[in-house]
Parts: structure tokens; C-alpha cells; sequence
């Protein structure tokens, strides 16, 4: 019997990292715009050789929209408990059936609706979806049930001095009654009705204010069912959605210091905050590389100075949290009571080094490598890349934006940085929240 060739062994070269590559282009794929029968637009974005089929429904109904207290979010849950033709357990059995998921993300200015499956199956799908999304009852008892779930989980949330920190920052930067700032409570759940829920789902849901996105395998058949499902209701006029908002200008109050006593916790959390912006401000995105210095990764100044080299939390970070009418800046984290004072000093005084002293090239290269890396990630397949589109297209952004995004990270400069910080971290504008 003839003898086997021996394959050659492969031994990895443990010793030797792998080359560092710069990031190279990075653009966003323009998606096909599908126009519905009743004008509704569809944004396509065709993965012929993927077997998944994702389709996210967005109707601007969210916080700004509301006529009462907590409507949007709980419209939104409810949808899928039962329609004219079938309960919520029938749709819920059938989608599973299916390999299916029909999943709700909760957003303020948008009530958000995904179905995600295997093309194959995404005719048997589809109807379900729909149906959900057009015909619900909004049965009593599932309000009930959603009442009850919620007061329930709000209650052990209020125990969380992480959770009441940020309930209070949110409220004392945009205001009680701004729909960013208003925090909900028992008795908003026990408010709402059956009627407040129907009438949010007519005022809201309707074409006019709709928006689909399709990634994945999507074909001329898949399209022409979208079609037929979501493209027969009334006419869109061309006209802009009116909006029933009307932003608030300035902060509540002027920021102080708060301290909430919760006698029965173990650590302090702590929150400092301001006011910002929404994304389209021209600031947006050289905030973005700011922030990320500053808390926005693992390796950033925060987490170096208080995790690293003090050791008084586990976790430090800070975010810029943008939405469509407006936006804030705060930093977040957990300490030792006896740890608060300091920290709080440690972090005003980041902020005021990003002010005073120009950031080292060699650190902000690697922030930059770090949220191009990110980017690259973004672009990668049809889910994540039909995010990307829908935060451009939902925030009313121009297509090109994510490129300026990129632009701006790989040109920023260190004096354009430091000119940012000393906009944007100056001590007077911040509120500061404690509470342990």
C-alpha cells in the first residue's frame, strides 16, 4: 500500500504580533429607495449572497409625539399582543415557527419595529409582521399586564442609586416636562388607557410618518410583498410631518450640585452633566472624538486616572447621548462613598487638562485608529450597515455624513480639540448628581 504524503505542521509564530494596517476608505453603501404604492419609503440594501432577510418599520411616534405620559412606549409594546385575526400567542407561535424574531428597541423619538429570518421563510413572515404592525386591538388585559410588569420593574429599578442619578441628571438638563427629561413614574402607568393608546397608534402610526428599511436577500418578489402589505393604506401627501413638539430653550434651572440620600447602598453613584446637542449641530462630530478621549473606550483619560491609577471604581465612561431634537454630555460612575469627593475633583480635572493642554499626538492617533476600527465594524453585513442608514436617514441627516464623520477623525487636530473641551467642559455648565 502506497504510503500517505505527510502534511506539513503549521506552527503559528507566537512571538510575532500580526501587522497593524491602517484603516483605508471607509463609505457608507447608498441604499435603493423603494417607494411604496401609498408613498411610503423603503431603503434597500441588497445582500444577494446572505440568507437573511432583516426589515425594521420606524414611525416618528415617539416621546415628542405623545399626548400623554408613556403612550409611545407603551403602544409600541403592545402591538404585538393581538390583533383583529389573532392573539398575541398565536403571532408569537407562528413567528417562531418560522425561526423568526420580531423584536421592539426602545428609542425616544421613534417607535421601532424588526422582524429578522431566513429569506426563505420571509413570505410566511412578513403577513404576520404586518398584521401586528396594522391591525392591533390593544387587548385590556394585556394593558393590565403591561401596567402591573412595568410599576413592578420601576419599583426595583428606584432601588438602583445608578438608575435615580440618571433619572435625576436627565430631568434637571432638559426640564420635568421635556420629553428627553420627564421621568416616569407608578402613577404614569397606572394613568394610561386602553383609549390613549389607540388614539397615539392613529395619530402616529400612519404612513405619512413611516419609514422601512430592507437588508439582506431582498429581491423584486420580497419588495413587491412589502408592497402589497404596507403600500395600500391611505395616500402620502408630500408634505413634511408636522411636528407637535416645540423645544424647549435653556436648561431648568442652573446647574448645581445634588445629592439624593439611599441609606442602604453600598457605593455612591455619580453623574455629571450638560446640555449639548443633536447631531446635526456642527460640533457633533469632533465632540464624538472629545468624548472618546476623554471616557468613550477602554484606554481613554478616565478610565486610565481613576480605574487604572487610583483604583476607586471598576467603571468610569462618558457619553454623548444625542437624539433628534437635542442632546446631552455626562460622565457616569460607581464609587466608595468615602471615594466621592475625590473622584468628582479627579474628573473636573480631566476635563480642564483637555482644556489647558494640548492632546499628544501619539494618544490621539490611537483614539483614532480606535473609532475608525469601530466604523469599519459598523459596515460590516447587512444588520449593521441597515443601522447605519436608518440612524442617518431618522435623525434627517445628509447621506455623506458618516464620511464627514470619518473626515473629521482622521484630520482633527490636537488645537482643534482643546478649542472643543474649553467650549464644552467649562465647571459652571455642569450639573453634578450623587447618590449613596
Amino acid at each position: 500500500m502506497p504510503r500517505r504524503p505527510q502534511q506539513a505542521s503549521f506552527q503559528p509564530d507566537r512571538k510575532t504580533p500580526p501587522p497593524i494596517r491602517e484603516v483605508q476608505q471607509l463609505e457608507l453603501p447608498r441604499p435603493e429607495l423603494f417607494v411604496l404604492d401609498n408613498g411610503i419609503p423603503v431603503y434597500v440594501l441588497d445582500y444577494p449572497d446572505q440568507e437573511i432577510v432583516k426589515i425594521e418599520v420606524v414611525y416618528r411616534a415617539g416621546r415628542p409625539d405623545e399626548h400623554k405620559r408613556l403612550a409611545a412606549r407603551a403602544t409600541a409594546r403592545l402591538l404585538r399582543d393581538g390583533t383583529r385575526h389573532r392573539t398575541g400567542a398565536e403571532m408569537a407561535e407562528l413567528i417562531d415557527y418560522y425561526g423568526g424574531t420580531f423584536s421592539i428597541p426602545t428609542n425616544l423619538d421613534t417607535s421601532n419595529f424588526i422582524l429578522v429570518g431566513l429569506k426563505k421563510y420571509a413570505t410566511e413572515l412578513l403577513p404576520v409582521f404586518a398584521e401586528a404592525l396594522q391591525e392591533p386591538v390593544f387587548p385590556e388585559n394585556e394593558l393590565e399586564t403591561f401596567r402591573q410588569t412595568h410599576i413592578a420593574e420601576l419599583l426595583v429599578e428606584l432601588e438602583k442609586p445608578e438608575v435615580r442619578a440618571y433619572r435625576e441628571i436627565t430631568e434637571r438638563i432638559f426640564g420635568s416636562h421635556h420629553p428627553y427629561g420627564y421621568n416616569s413614574m407608578p402613577a404614569d402607568y397606572e394613568a394610561l388607557t386602553r383609549d390613549d393608546l389607540l388614539t397615539h397608534f392613529e395619530r402616529c402610526h400612519t404612513p405619512e410618518r413611516c419609514r422601512i428599511f430592507a437588508s439582506g436577500r431582498i429581491d423584486r418578489v420580497l419588495l413587491d410583498q412589502m408592497n402589497n402589505l404596507f403600500g395600500q393604506g391611505h395616500k402620502v401627501l408630500n408634505l413634511p410631518v408636522q411636528e407637535t413638539f416645540v423645544l424647549p430653550s435653556g436648561t431648568a434651572s442652573q446647574p448645581e450640585t445634588i445629592h439624593l440620600l439611599h441609606p442602604d447602598s453600598l457605593q455612591t453613584a455619580i453623574k455629571i452633566g450638560r446640555r449639548l446637542f443633536n447631531r446635526r449641530h456642527p460640533d457633533y462630530d469632533g465632540m464624538f472624538v472629545l468624548n472618546t478621549l476623554l471616557g468613550g473606550y477602554f484606554g481613554s483619560r478616565l478610565m486610565m486616572n481613576i480605574r487604572e491609577k487610583r483604583g476607586f471604581t471598576y467603571n468610569i465612561y462618558s457619553t454623548v447621548d444625542a437624539m433628534l431634537h437635542d442632546g446631552c454630555f455626562y460622565v457616569a460612575t460607581e464609587v466608595n462613598s468615602d471615594k466621592t469627593a475625590a473622584t468628582i475633583r479627579e474628573i473636573m480635572a480631566e476635563m480642564q487638562r483637555l482644556c489647558t493642554q494640548p492632546v499628544p499626538e501619539e494618544e490621539l492617533s490611537m483614539v483614532k485608529n480606535y473609532l475608525l476600527g469601530m466604523l469599519l465594524n459598523g459596515l460590516d453585513g447587512p444588520m449593521n450597515t441597515s443601522d447605519l442608514v436608518r440612524n442617518l436617514v431618522t435623525d434627517e441627516l445628509p447621506w455623506d455624513a458618516f464620511e464627514r464623520m470619518v473626515e473629521t477623525i482622521r484630520r482633527i487636530t490636537p488645537d482643534e480639540i482643546q478649542s472643543l473641551a474649553r467650549r464644552y467642559f467649562q465647571p459652571s455648565e455642569f450639573w453634578i448628581v450623587t447618590v449613596g
